[in-house]
């Protein structure tokens, strides 16, 4: 239960601080002879302020129960 709360605290800390996070995808790739080309595309995801704060809140509670 403690490492639960852990992440759920370091979850909603980091949502706040960076407020999403980015990946990448491959695309579209081609081989032409000793060629090799790939197109990858950023994609973007934000998370809303609400659900850091939950998380952070929720996971400081689960971790004050679990200390008591």
């Amino acid at each position: 239960m403690r490492i639960i709360a852990i992440a759920l605290l370091a979850a909603g800390v980091l949502a706040l601080v960076y407020g999403g996070f980015t990946f990448k995808t491959e695309t579209h790739q081609a081989n032409i002879g000793p060629l090799d080309f790939s197109i990858t595309d950023k994609e973007r995801v934000s998370v809303p302020v609400w659900v850091g704060v939950a998380f952070t809140v929720v996971g400081a509670g689960l971790l004050l129960k679990v200390n008591h």
